[in-house]
């Protein structure tokens, strides 16, 4: 009895009834423990995950897309007639008569002025007597030179008299050509007393006068008038040398003017310079306009499109993509391991929101939208659907 009270009553196996309840405490007590802290290691953890996850960058991607295959390139263009003529005299004297002004459609051919030409008029009559006179002693020359040869078969003058009296008769015949000669010149300068259109066209300038006085040629003397043929007209622009390649002749054109809004009027490339000038790095080519009814002026400004034919279409980005660095115009790419890579691009045309890449891109690359500036080479990064592609498969 003293024992048992001592050390507990024995349970199974002999062993005391304090133990086995210090054991059930002790599991009780440490399944109490892992209930409350096993949730809150979990949540801790939880915890670091979202943090790394946070530290995380997330960006929204986009991939470049392809510009048209037939491309508008607009260009500033200078309107120019087809043809387009000053008229100069070709004889000295006084303006008589002018039958067109400025405004005037001409057929080639009709008379438009006349000139007084007193002073050659008396020369050509001066030149007509001396070809009368050369022509009275090449005659005479001539009989003397038949009657010499005559005389000289029988004996009766020397040889040398007979080859003297031809002689003479050929330098006679000489100046009757040269005499004759001078009349057609004179006759010619007599003919130019009358003023007619080379071509059909519009006269764009009258700059004389009746009774004005008039020189003769077209270096320092003042043009009459100025024709111009304005049923199709010239274009002249400078195109630029990236598109050189696809500006050939044969590519359609459209032209539009402000005095003309919401109209276009066809075209055609018809020439180029076939080189680049060096000063403005473009090339000079010339578009073709039919113009029936005159609505074109030449000298006019206009706008001229280009229809170009891409031979492989360009990429095209928004413009919140480029990275702006001391290495060049940048654009971040997300490879298939989720980090970034910078590349190198060569920008074109500048559309307003959207930029021409043409070249350091491929079609393919997920291009970030809005990086930072801090964005550097490998990255890791988190990629979302951008905004608008969220909207677009919500509409779906």
């Amino acid at each position: 009895m003293r024992s048992n009270a001592m050390h507990g009553v024995a349970g199974r196996g002999g062993v005391p009834l304090r133990w086995i309840a210090i054991g059930l405490g002790v599991l009780v007590l440490a399944a109490a423990l892992a209930a409350g802290l096993l949730p809150r290691l979990s949540a801790k953890e939880e915890l670091k995950k979202q943090a790394r996850e946070l530290n995380v960058p997330t960006v929204a991607v986009i991939q470049p897309k392809r510009g048209a295959a037939v491309e508008e390139l607009v260009l500033p263009g200078s309107i120019e007639a087809y043809v387009d003529t000053p008229i100069y005299a070709r004889t000295n004297g006084y303006l008589k008569r002018w039958l067109v002004d400025i405004g005037a459609r001409v057929k080639a051919g009709q008379l438009l002025a006349e000139i007084e030409t007193p002073e050659v008029d008396d020369q050509l009559q001066q030149a007509r007597a001396d070809l009368a006179t050369a022509q009275a002693n090449y005659e005479i020359a001539k009989k003397t030179a038949t009657r010499w040869n005559e005389l000289s078969q029988t004996g009766n003058v020397s040889k040398q008299d007979a080859d003297q009296a031809t002689g003479t008769m050929h330098a006679r015949l000489a100046a009757v050509e040269s005499a004759r000669f001078n009349v057609a010149r004179l006759e010619k300068l007599q003919a130019f007393k009358r003023i007619y259109a080379p071509f059909g066209g519009v006269v764009t300038a009258r700059n004389v006068d009746v009774g004005a006085l008039i020189d003769a040629g077209g270096g320092e003397g003042r043009a009459l008038f100025h024709i111009a043929h304005s049923d199709r007209l010239r274009v002249y622009i400078q195109v630029p040398q990236a598109y050189s390649r696809e500006a050939v002749p044969g590519v359609e054109a459209e032209l539009t003017l402000p005095e003309f809004p919401g109209r276009r009027f066809a075209a055609k490339l018809v020439r180029t310079a076939q080189a680049i000038d060096p000063g403005t790095r473009s090339m000079r080519a010339e578009v073709d306009v039919d113009n029936p009814k005159g609505d074109l002026l030449p000298g006019a400004y206009a706008q001229v499109h280009l229809k170009l034919q891409a031979s492989q279409p360009a990429l095209v980005l928004p413009v919140n993509t480029l990275l702006f660095r001391a290495e060049g115009t940048q654009v971040g790419v997300v490879g298939p391991d989720q980090r970034v890579a910078l590349k190198t691009v060569v920008l074109g045309r500048d559309f307003g929101t959207e930029v021409e890449v043409l070249s350091g891109l491929e079609a393919g690359d997920a291009v970030i939208l809005n990086p930072s500036d801090s964005i550097g080479a490998g990255t890791a990064v988190r990629v979302v659907r951008p905004p608008e592609e969220k909207a677009e498969k919500k509409a779906g």
